[in-house]
């Protein structure tokens, strides 16, 4: 039900939010003044021992400054007792005597619709888990008894079997009343245009049950038991209750465990989670089935300040640490960070807990790295730098990643952090040379002289005004956020791919996670994604037919045309696929890079207009440079100006 804006404010000013969250916390009256209706305490989201969570009367408002968690009554409520919004709204107006508002009858069916949807949910969660104990689910229980998940604990989890029919969770689900419409809203068949008779997503594999924060099955993920199938693990499709880059799994049992134990690990894989659990590591999450997205760190810091990144220690477990830390760069905040920690090679946590027991992986997690030592490997691993410029490029690379850190505390600190290991590195500077880099803004001092003499600040003040001038004289200053249309790099990716698809099972999560504007085009990658995730051989014809089911033949061809008129022929299908892989790898690695350049652009663009420095204009300046720089490779590059024989087009 929604409910008007006035209606929700009056129930807040009839009952002060003290009250409200007096439930649940004790106040530590040392630090609250009772009287002007500030109040503090330990958290009640995540365990600590120094009351850091405060709430004010007058505002509303509750936050943490441990975890970072915020909101008001209502959220309270929510995040806290797992009540939903309207349970919650409907509880506080009762205790403040304010009547509840007229329905509406058009957001009650959507309600309905739904919760019809939970339902079939629920249901088929119950089909899956009998399924498991019948006859059918003797190789499922094969194989969870062979990865050493005991039967409680299957159970706990609420595992299962899909049965290898093509409509028996359907007709199921029909006998019990579950409607066709509230079948295809739960993502439990495959249906759409081009197939006469929908059929059941998941055959022949061990379910796993992919709960919300009050523990009900919101989707599923199976693991194929048949050796060839093109996708061993399957989610759930995207649904109006499920949305995996907002989700976690085993997120609501972690959440308890962690205000005991204090943090948050996050693995690779449900099996992980499930033995970790089992082992007494019941603080386990994982993401479901790509790299960590932000709205997915937000969730993780909402409960621990510091979760750790357990990855496995092969090349790909690093790549994905990594991914996971560039992620998190622009998100820091005091109290917000990650600690990585990085397994055996050729070893999960499933391994290592059945082999060493829990004490071999809590020795990993002692181990565990905090971001700013990630960062610091990462970027002079392999190196060698022998050189002034050497040595200048790594200066350049590190000062480019902290530049992306928004919260200037934090920037401020890993700043004068990655100073200090690059003068372990390199061996400090002389006194003269680092004096004069203060008083040019060098990126250790953040721009401040910090000599206390009287005509520092008149020299700031001086500097600003021109700054100020010159930004706006350059165009850096012009407006933000308006919606751009493709570039020719990210249409020629797409059509690449839609040309060769058998590309995609070599980069798939490379496709899926390509940052694309709203439009067109980002609709034809969905497509493309969609027929991958169902057809066990992708192929550029069956490609074609979805297109043509969904009505946008005219668009991709279009699309194509242009591709053909900026003559990159590597990406049409008259190219040799060895041509093709190399070409979308180089526009591939081209696009990442351009895209961080422009949200640096944007975090500095930022920066100065809060500050207007010197040093925050020499970062604006850089970045531009760095991105002239990048449309210079990209000339350079076979297949974006060499190939063709044109002139270097930008970017």
């Amino acid at each position: 039900m929604r409910f008007p804006p006035h209606f929700l404010e009056e129930i807040k000013s009839r009952i002060p939010i003290s009250e409200v969250i007096a439930r649940r916390v004790t106040w530590d009256r040392r630090k609250t003044q009772a009287g002007k209706g500030d109040f503090w305490a330990c958290c009640p989201f995540h365990g600590e021992k120094t009351p850091s969570f405060h709430c004010e009367d007058s505002k509303g408002r509750y936050h943490c400054f441990g975890c970072g968690v915020s909101g008001d009554h209502f959220r309270f409520m929510t995040e806290l007792d797992g009540m939903s919004f309207p349970e919650a709204v409907e509880r506080l107006a009762a205790e403040a005597g304010v009547p509840m508002p007229e329905r509406d009858a058009a957001a009650e069916r959507r309600d309905e619709q739904r919760a019809s949807v939970m339902d079939a949910l629920a249901l088929a969660r119950g089909f899956f888990r009998q399924t498991l104990q019948e006859a059918d689910g003797a190789k499922a229980r094969a194989y969870l008894r062979d990865r050493g998940i005991t039967s409680a604990v299957q159970a706990e989890f609420g595992l299962g079997y899909a049965p290898d029919s093509r409509s028996r969770l359907k007709e199921f689900l029909a006998g019990r009343g579950v409607g066709k419409a509230e079948i295809e809203g739960a993502g439990l068949v495959v249906h759409g245009d081009g197939i006469p008779v929908s059929y059941d997503r998941f055959r022949d594999r061990v379910m796993f049950p992919i709960e919300d924060v009050r523990e009900r099955a919101i989707a599923f993920g199976g693991r194929a038991l048949a050796a060839g199938v093109p996708a061993k693990y399957l989610n759930s499709p995207e649904t109006d209750v499920f949305h995996k880059g907002q989700t976690l799994y085993n997120l609501a049992r972690a959440r308890r465990a962690a205000r005991t134990l204090g943090t948050l690990i996050v693995v690779e894989g449900y099996v992980d989670v499930i033995a970790l659990h089992q082992a007494g590591f019941g603080h386990a999450v994982a993401p479901l089935g790509t790299a960590l997205t932000d709205r997915q760190l937000d969730l993780l810091w909402r409960t621990a300040g510091e979760p750790i990144l357990c990855f496995d220690g092969d090349a790909a477990g690093l790549k994905a640490a990594q991914r996971a830390a560039d992620v998190a760069l622009p998100l820091l905040k005091p109290g917000r960070s990650l600690r990585f920690a990085l397994l055996p090679a050729g070893q999960d946590p499933d391994d290592l807990v059945r082999d060493g027991g829990a004490e071999a992986f809590t020795q990993v997690l002692e181990r565990a790295r905090p971001l700013a030592d990630m960062l610091w490997s990462r970027e002079t691993a392999g190196g060698v730098y022998d050189t002034p410029e050497r040595r200048a490029e790594l200066e350049g690379r590190l000062k480019g990643l902290v530049r992306q850190i928004t919260d200037e505390s934090v920037r401020r600190h890993y700043q004068q952090d990655m100073q200090e290991r690059l003068d372990g590195f390199f061996g400090p500077a002389p006194a003269s040379r680092r004096d004069y880099e203060r008083g040019q803004g060098n990126w250790r001092s953040g721009g401040s002289r910090g000599d206390g003499r009287a005509g520092s600040n008149r020299g700031a003040a001086a500097r600003r005004s021109a700054v100020s001038d010159r930004l706006i004289r350059s165009g850096l200053a012009s407006a933000q956020g308006r919606a751009a249309p493709p570039t020719m790099r990210e249409i020629g990716i797409v059509i690449g791919f839609i040309s060769h698809p058998s590309l995609l099972n070599e980069a798939f999560d490379y496709f899926a996670d390509l940052e694309l504007p709203d439009g067109e085009l980002a609709r034809l990658r969905s497509l493309v994604l969609d027929v991958a995730m169902t057809a066990p051989l992708i192929s550029r014809d069956a490609v074609m037919d979805a297109f043509e089911a969904a009505g946008v033949t005219d668009v991709f061809t279009g699309f194509e045309r242009r591709v053909r008129m900026n003559r990159d022929w590597a990406f049409l299908p008259e190219a040799a696929v060895e041509d093709a892989r190399e070409a979308l790898r180089q526009a591939l690695h081209l696009q990442h890079r351009h895209r961080s350049l422009h949200r640096e652009l944007r975090n500095a663009e930022a920066a100065f207009a809060t500050e207007q420095t010197e040093q925050a204009y020499a970062q604006i300046v850089e970045i531009k440079r760095e991105m002239d720089n990048l449309a210079g490779t990209e000339a350079l590059i076979d297949g974006f100006g060499l190939l063709s024989g044109r002139p270097a087009r930008s970017v």
